[in-house]
């Protein structure tokens, strides 16, 4: 049985969906205002492996996850680079689209943008108005009343003096806005001239959503209430999601949400990810250096924990490569032909079970990433070991579990470089020689590192050099 690590108890717990038919799955989105840095998408590539597993285990996971495109940044910046709202954020909704079928993440079955729910939005806030837990402001702001919620800080364990002590720190850093409370956070953010035409009309005036606000209403939209799993890096919890079980629960029957997941930050050579640091990068950043998607996605979802920091190094990526490739040679030997009347041998068929079964355990125990690897490179160990005594039947069985694994880690096993015609690989290597020849060693390397991220493979040979995809 799967088990989750939930932040809300603190506790290592067996997961059990609502329903059986599926499994309700919210996690956080961008604010497409700029380009996804790796921070960013460390979270994003945990929110795919999640969904992978549990598919892998058997459950049908309906995935939600929203897209900011209202904001004070997203509308601070379109106005500085002269385009409409929707023209500034749809094209780094494409661009972030773009990055994730880089890394291969799987796409959430909905992505509804803050800018299409406002009515939703709006219908909250009049229940909360209703209700008693909000009230207007003089400058026709809306906030909710945080001491009309006994359980807010739940989450972050947030007793009522920690919570005064913060309030003029991060949650009004969080909401510069008036408010008879300083932890009271903002439902509606009154039309201001900085704002310029991006308002709706609403019962209580002009203005726009606050941020907090967009989770809860898209995610019971489109799951309901509760939600089993809901994700997103661990600087959200305090004030994001903090203010969504507040609002919701508030809305609708406790609890909010079942099991609450979250992923450590990544640093960055030891330190804080800064421009002003010269350690800042994007995905972009990291293929214009010629690094593959693949080793990437290793690096940031596979090689540490999720609940552990990850410091990230850019040096690693070429080790991720060469470990991948074993991936990639292994499956190759399985694909190498066999005696076609060669059965399956009950040895290896329990060899195999037993690796699948060594997987399952470190993964159902809460994606113990390190322990499930373990148990891959013990079955690519033993292919390298035994390859010319598996039968047809045995290669087979080896080619369907490393697949199998592979749903969940997503690094294409087995499919890399399909799309590349032999001519065009050949005319790379015959590019590469001559720069070798004229001595353009910059050349000739980027050539191979981009033969590599393709997953092709150059081998020196008394006929010159060849090679072999991965």
């Amino acid at each position: 049985m799967v088990h989750f690590y939930n932040s809300l108890s603190r506790a290592l717990e067996a997961f059990k969906p609502a329903s059986d038919e599926r499994v309700t799955y919210y996690s956080c989105g961008p604010t497409v205002y700029n380009y996804a840095h790796i921070g960013n998408l460390r979270a994003y590539l945990f929110n795919d492996i999640v969904k992978r597993y549990l598919e892998f285990r058997g459950y049908s996971v309906h995935h939600v996850m929203n897209i900011t495109d209202v904001d004070d940044k997203t509308i601070r910046d379109s106005q500085k680079a002269g385009k409409t709202l929707r023209e500034f954020t749809d094209f780094y909704l494409a661009e972030f689209l773009e990055d994730l079928k880089t890394l291969n993440i799987i796409l959430p079955e909905k992505m509804p943008r803050a800018t299409d729910e406002i009515d939703g939005m709006i219908e909250m806030i009049g229940k909360l108005l209703e209700s008693g837990h909000a009230y207007q402001a003089e400058n026709g702001d809306v906030y909710f009343k945080v001491s009309s919620f006994p359980n807010y800080g739940e989450l972050v364990q947030l007793n009522p003096e920690t919570l005064k002590a913060n309030a003029g720190q991060r949650l009004n850093a969080a909401d510069e806005y008036e408010k008879e409370n300083a932890q009271d956070f903002a439902l509606w953010k009154a039309h201001s001239a900085a704002d310029g035409d991006h308002y709706w009309e609403s019962p209580f005036g002009r203005g726009r959503p606050g941020w907090h606000l967009e989770c809860s209403v898209m995610s019971t939209k489109y799951l309901g209430q509760p939600i089993d799993i809901h994700s997103g890096g661990v600087d959200l919890k305090f004030p994001h999601h903090t203010n969504e079980i507040a609002q919701s629960e508030c809305c609708g029957a406790a609890p909010f949400v079942r099991y609450w997941l979250h992923n450590e930050h990544l640093i960055v050579n030891g330190k804080k990810m800064a421009k002003s640091a010269g350690n800042f990068f994007t995905l972009r950043d990291l293929l214009e250096r010629g690094h593959d998607p693949r080793s990437i996605r290793y690096e940031l979802l596979l090689k540490t924990h999720y609940r552990q920091q990850l410091d990230f190094r850019e040096d690693d990526l070429s080790g991720n490569t060469k470990l991948i490739q074993r991936f990639d040679d292994c499956y190759e030997k399985l694909s190498e032909s066999a005696p076609a009347e060669t059965p399956l041998r009950e040895e290896w068929n329990q060899f195999c079970r037993g690796i699948e079964s060594e997987f399952c355990a470190a993964m159902d125990d809460d994606l113990n990433i390190s322990v499930a690897m373990a148990a891959v490179m013990k079955f690519i160990k033993e292919v390298n070991k035994s390859a010319q005594e598996l039968t047809a039947g045995d290669r087979q069985l080896g080619r369907e579990l490393l697949k199998s694994i592979d749903s969940v880690f997503g690094l294409g096993i087995g499919e890399q470089a399909k799309e590349l015609p032999d001519e065009e690989i050949q005319a790379l290597i015959d590019e590469r020689e001559e720069a070798r020849k004229s001595k353009n060693f910059a050349r000739a390397d980027e050539i191979r590192d981009l033969l590599t991220a393709k997953g092709i493979e150059l081998r020196d040979t008394p006929e010159g050099v060849k090679f072999r995809r991965g």
